[in-house]
């Protein structure tokens, strides 16, 4: 019996360009490498990859299947959270792990050598990228001959078409097979299969398109195919850049030499980021970087620590690695006295495990800048004594070294936040301070080397203490208070007290409810705050199953730090990734100038004439999807029937939904070619988010995929939209075909 990483193929796959991979062929012998589980359980298994290079294997009591597009990383030494508690530093160059997506375990191993770590790290990630590239063309040749004779019987046909998700009545699939079948042999092979596989990804409306700008011996030229990137894709697009796409993905080298595209090559080019709805200028840094930090959307975690719900969940360094690979700039630490002196994270008062603090510190050092280099915030909630708050400054003092800040930028007092470009690469501690930052400058030292201050807003709220959360008090340490330099935490007394007493960097938490009822009540006052300040939103304690919050109404009042729980998929979340998914994936997004400039009267909820007003008309046609995933793989029949929703979130005018019928037991190319429109008023602040469902008439729709971005990083025109998870991760193949038209209304 063995443990198996799932086969995308029957058939045998050496991946190209790694014949000979010195890597590949150690996998392919294999070898016994030590698993680790704990301290304990530790043993010895031989694994060995597979000829079809998609298949790991291990002699074991039980056997295991995982789909490779589920592996998330490979990371090599004691990377994990497991083999740093259970190893010894001394193994560190024999270790690797193989971290999954979502909530799987990982699993730890150690080679027998450093090189062969070496090798079985980089072979396996040399097979992940393989996979990754493999096209379905390859996939589904290969799936279609089930016993690997090179033939495909009618049997083998159903079985390929129940595989690939789309249900035929058996007189339909005898006439597919009859019309292959030239040779009537009663199987198909050679030319007919490729017959077969072309009538499988036939695309009407693909045809359609192509057919209508290929106007020189029926297949595009230069110059049609510009045509087609200015009338229908409205790209500001010259002849040089139509040449430059037949470069990049025209296959057949005929046409390539007449600067011509073929069916084929535009398909290409329509499935890769020049086809997407997702401009590709926004994968980067592009906006502004060196406004104050307070102008900016933060992506923001709340519970970092926690992989599951807050009442028993598992803490995890594991859990700060996955949000701050996600982009995540604030992060939470919800820190407590620990045992032997050592202090600890977890949600204190309740089941769930805990996490040494130095450990979460070191993952952090090591993660933090790995997706963005644009600075992440410590957000302390202190429970500590004295002794172990000093002993936390001394472990961010001296794991995180010189990209902690310890002391403001400026040789003087600042009187506005430094840039994320200014803090690059740079950690700040937001917590309570003992005095105000002027002290920094100041020859006269108070010398307080510790003293009360009042709780952390949400800290009071998880006390046991039934005094009111206002005059509950902890000690606190000069050295940790010496570490909070812009994001010094007040407690909030109301807009007109912050005007006249809080200084620049002194920032509130505000509780959900107490924010929404803000954003609902004194939304203007609470974008003129935000314009020289930082809000932090925190779920609500009643949220014991980390469930989340709406988002955009806090960011329509131009809060800063929504903190959300990233572990929990949720809509929530979705419209976080959406929003944070443009300008480079950065973790920060530039706020409109109207919730910037001193004096706006912009209110999201009653609009008025302003520069937020830029009315646009969305006009969207649903046309098609591809290789939609069987949500229930066990059950063999159970194809899904799709129905795609869209979904504008932003002010409250602009907040709707429409959706299109269902189509019937058709995952792998249902059609749909159904138009909406939508009225915009304030594009800069909307988010586009697409649901594809499995349609139930008895129960709730089950979610097949999902995609978010914001309206503003959209392309026109014909594009496919990627579908993910509800963990974010993308589904190989799966997507959307539709048409986009963002207009000025008349």
């Amino acid at each position: 019996r063995g443990f198996h990483l799932s086969v995308t193929s029957d058939l045998c796959v050496t991946p190209l360009g790694l014949e000979r991979d010195a890597d590949l062929q150690l996998l392919l012998v294999g070898g016994e490498l030590l698993k680790v589980r704990s301290s304990s359980w530790k043993k010895n298994r031989f694994y060995k990859l597979q000829e079809d290079c998609t298949t790991m294997w291990h002699e074991s009591h039980r056997t295991f299947k995982l789909s490779i597009d589920e592996i998330e990383s490979v990371r090599k030494g004691r990377q994990s959270e497991g083999l740093q508690k259970h190893t010894e530093a001394h193994v560190e160059d024999r270790c690797f792990s193989i971290i999954f997506k979502g909530r799987r375990r990982n699993l730890d191993l150690i080679a027998t050598s450093a090189e062969e770590a070496r090798q079985w790290v980089n072979g396996l990630e040399k097979i992940i990228s393989n996979m990754k590239k493999l096209n379905s063309q390859q996939t589904s040749e290969q799936k279609a001959d089930k016993n690997k004779d090179n033939k495909m019987t009618l049997k083998e046909l159903k079985h390929f078409l129940r595989q690939i998700n789309i249900e035929v009545d058996d007189m339909y699939a005898e006439v597919l097979f009859a019309k292959c079948d030239k040779s009537n042999s009663g199987s198909l092979e050679g030319p007919e299969i490729k017959h077969f596989y072309d009538l499988l990804i036939y695309r009407e409306e693909i045809d359609v398109i192509y057919g209508k700008y290929a106007t020189t011996g029926e297949q595009m030229s230069v110059k049609d195919l510009l045509n087609f990137l200015l009338n229908e894709q409205r790209e500001v697009a010259t002849m040089e850049d139509a040449v430059r796409l037949i470069e990049r993905y025209e296959l057949d080298d005929s046409a390539k030499q007449k600067n011509h595209m073929t069916k084929d090559g535009f398909l290409m080019y329509l499935h890769q980021e020049e086809g997407s709805i997702f401009n590709p200028a926004h994968k980067e840094v592009f906006q502004d970087m060196s406004q104050p930090i307070n102008h900016y959307f933060i992506s923001s975690s709340h519970n970092t620590y926690l992989m599951e719900d807050q009442l028993k969940g598992h803490s995890s360094t594991e859990a700060y690695i996955k949000a701050l690979m996600k982009s995540c700039r604030c992060v939470e630490l919800d820190c407590w006295d620990g045992a032997h002196g050592e202090p600890i994270i977890y949600h204190g008062h309740t089941l769930t495990s805990k996490v040494l603090f130095k450990d979460v510190i070191k993952a952090i050092k090591e993660y933090a800048f790995k997706t963005s280099e644009y600075p992440v915030i410590l957000s302390l909630e202190n429970h500590c004594t004295l002794e172990q708050q000093k002993l936390m400054a001394k472990h961010m003092i001296s794991i995180l070294g010189s990209a902690l800040l310890t002391s403001p930028l400026e040789d003087q007092m600042p009187t506005a936040f430094p840039s994320p470009q200014d803090l690059k690469g740079r950690f700040i501690v937001k917590g309570k301070r003992l005095n105000k930052l002027d002290a920094v400058f100041s020859n006269t030292s108070p010398g307080v080397e510790e003293d009360c201050v009042s709780e952390e807003d949400e800290a009071a709220e998880t006390s046991n203490s039934k005094t009111d959360s206002n005059g509950q008090k902890i000690k606190l340490a000069k050295q940790l208070s010496d570490l909070v330099i812009y994001c010094r935490s007040v407690h909030f007394s109301g807009f007109e007290h912050a005007k006249d007493n809080q200084a620049f960097y002194e920032m509130s938490s505000f509780k959900e409810s107490k924010a929404v009822n803000l954003a609902e009540t004194a939304v203007n006052a609470f974008i003129h705050h935000n314009m020289t300040k930082l809000s932090r939103i925190y779920p609500a304690g009643s949220r014991t199953d980390s469930s989340n919050y709406n988002p955009v109404p806090l960011w329509n009042a131009g809060c800063q730090i929504v903190a959300l729980n990233f572990q929990t998929p949720s809509k929530e979340m979705d419209l976080n990734q959406g929003r944070f998914r443009s300008n480079g994936v950065s973790g920060y997004f530039l706020k409109p100038d109207f919730q910037r400039y001193p004096g706006t009267e912009f209110d999201p909820t009653t609009l008025t004439k302003g520069p937020w007003l830029k009315r646009k008309t969305f006009h969207i046609m649903v046309i098609s999807a591809q290789q939609l995933p069987k949500l229930n793989k066990d059950k063999c029949k159970s194809i899904v029937d799709p129905l795609v929703k869209v979904e504008i979130d932003g002010v409250p005018a602009d907040t709707c939904s429409k959706e299109t019928r269902s189509i019937e037991n058709n995952g792998f190319n249902p059609m749909w070619n159904e138009t909406f429109q939508f009225d915009i008023q304030v594009p800069e602040l909307a988010l586009v988010r697409f649901l594809v469902e499995d349609y139930d008439s008895t129960s709730q729709n089950d979610l097949i995929g999902q995609y978010c971005l914001p309206l503003t990083s959209l392309q026109n025109g014909y594009r496919h939209v990627p579908l993910l998870t509800k963990h974010g991760d993308v589904i190989p193949s799966a997507g959307l075909f539709v048409h986009l038209m963002l207009l000025d209304a008349k």
